[in-house]
């Protein structure tokens, strides 16, 4: 994991810890523009958030979709520059987001709690790079565990 994923798994982190300390979905994510660089101070965070889907009695607001509000309207290039670091896999709806705006490069904490759209992302040529957190492994899970009703209604499973 290089400098860039780091700041933006650190800010992804932070905001899912707040969700969860909020009774939320514990997925944080952030857009982190880089341009061509892997200098890590040349990145920049420009958007970062949390699903909050429970707390706003929302019916959109996963980690990325609320993470992209949150950069505002960028130019198309700004977007080919970033990576979106995130702490689980995208779902549909995210991945479609990811694949709307081509961002072309996706960091996720950790891929053992759910399946969601990694292979569909790489289908599509989009570099996900999966840096199996112990941290996320383990906020995930316990969400899941202790709210299994609110999980399987975030990624569209019907129980």
């Amino acid at each position: 994991m290089d400098g860039i994923d780091k700041l933006g798994l650190s800010t992804a982190l932070a905001k899912a810890r707040k969700s969860y300390q909020e009774g939320g979905i514990p997925i944080g994510a952030a857009l982190v523009y880089h341009g061509s660089s892997t200098d890590p101070k040349d990145a920049v965070v420009l958007g970062c958030s949390h699903n909050s889907r429970i707390q706003k009695s929302s019916a959109t607001l996963h980690g990325e979709i609320a993470a992209l509000e949150d950069a505002g309207r960028l130019k198309a290039q700004v977007y080919r520059g970033s990576t979106m670091v995130r702490l689980a896999i995208p779902c549909i709806m995210c991945t479609g987001a990811i694949l709307l705006y081509k961002i072309p490069r996706v960091v996720i904490g950790e891929n053992e709690n759910w399946v969601g759209g990694e292979e569909l992302l790489k289908s599509q040529g989009i570099e996900v790079v999966v840096v199996d957190n112990a941290e996320c492994k383990e906020l995930m899970k316990k969400f899941i565990v202790e709210k299994p009703e609110e999980w399987n209604e975030d990624i569209g499973e019907i129980q």
